[in-house]
């Protein structure tokens, strides 16, 4: 099977994905197939559906709550009731939006590898893919990676993890406080996942909740100069091949509508991270016991970009070295929603300048 030629190919459609899309349209390119001389591009989603990791969350994740919601480029979020679930509304948007600008995503479609088509540096990316009908492979002039970072929840180890009796689970698998009633629950992290569910589970049965280091609360709010501050932190980072970290852990803790509840009922206390994990219970660094019988771990998600393996551009660090969205080893790769475009609003910026250099490249050649 030859891979069927590509200008650009986008890898996800979540809301990195769909801004890189829709700037690709606006700068002429066309969908592949449509024979009329114009750039081509393509868009590859695993999900069988529109959403990206909104159709995935927990029920309770209402529209009034959702963290930073952004619209997409180009078409605003139609007006939603505040306690409708964002998993819900949100797909329900990207569909339409999709539609609106025609995009014609493929899905589901898991990609497998990128790799090099040969040793020209100024040469084709290869693409191979799968769908339920079986490999499918592009040669491309560029990719673009909008896989985000959803299908690689972040688990640590510690010692005796294993001999737990209780449940554990990640907040990618979290669905409702309800299942956990009754049950003494440990949370695990400090970011905006675990304070929404500690709030959230507190009003239904006892909690517990620890994190490696203990947040510094900033009264002043998540305004534009903290986020400006933030992304900048993270940028410098995967500049220099580090693992990128989350937005959050730059900015620190700032008080929230669900932290301010929590506070209120008294479940807003932190306690530091346990050494050990017993049967059914787990280890202070005190040498006590905590009676536990559900860990909820709330700590985070990695790049999911293993599919890059094969352009080998990972540091000894555990990094991608990428400046302003480019993967700098590799300039016919961009990476967004990795990094300081983790978040909603970094998402659409970087979509847009990643199309910006195509274009100025294309231009050039």
């Amino acid at each position: 099977m030859s891979p069927a030629p590509v200008d650009v190919l986008v890898i996800g459609a979540g809301q990195a994905g769909l801004s890189a899309a829709y700037h690709l349209r606006r700068r002429g390119f066309v969908p592949l197939g449509d024979a009329d001389g114009s750039p081509t591009f393509v868009v590859l989603d695993a999900e069988s559906e529109p959403g990206g990791a909104w159709q995935h969350r927990w029920a309770t994740l209402r529209m009034g709550t959702v963290n930073g919601i952004h619209e997409l480029p180009g078409y605003a979020v139609p007006p939603a009731d505040p306690q409708a679930p964002s998993r819900e509304v949100l797909p329900a948007y990207f569909a339409a939006y999709e539609d609106r600008f025609d995009l014609r995503v493929r899905r589901p479609v898991r990609v497998r590898a990128v790799r090099r088509a040969d040793d020209d540096p100024r040469g084709l990316l290869t693409v191979d893919a799968q769908d339920a009908d079986g490999p499918l492979s592009w040669s491309a002039r560029y990719v673009v990676n909008a896989t985000g970072t959803w299908r690689k929840p972040f688990w640590p180890t510690y010692p005796g993890q294993s001999s737990f009796a209780g449940r554990q689970l990640h907040v990618h698998d979290y669905r409702s406080a309800e299942e956990f009633r009754d049950q003494r629950v440990v949370i695990v992290g400090a970011g905006v996942s675990a304070i929404q569910l500690l709030d959230e589970i507190s009003q239904v049965t006892d909690t517990f909740w620890v994190s490696r280091t203990e947040p510094q609360w900033d009264a002043t709010g998540f305004d534009t100069a903290a986020r400006i501050q933030a992304i900048a932190g993270v940028e410098e980072r995967v500049r220099q091949g580090l693992p990128p970290g989350s937005v959050v852990s730059v900015t620190g803790a700032h008080w929230s509508p669900w932290a301010e509840a929590a506070e209120d009922r008294g479940a807003l206390v932190w306690h530091p991270m346990f050494t050990a994990i017993e049967p059914e219970s787990v280890r202070m660094p005190d040498g006590t016991l905590q009676p536990a019988d559900v860990i909820l771990w709330a700590t985070g998600f990695r790049a999911d970009i293993a599919h890059l393996a094969p352009l080998r551009l990972r540091t000894a660090a555990g990094g991608v070295r990428v400046r302003d969205t480019r993967a700098i080893d590799e300039p016919r790769l961009f990476l967004i929603g990795y990094g300081p475009s983790q978040s909603t609003v970094g998402a659409n910026r970087a979509g847009r300048d990643a199309v910006r250099m195509i274009v100025r490249d294309r231009a050039a050649d």
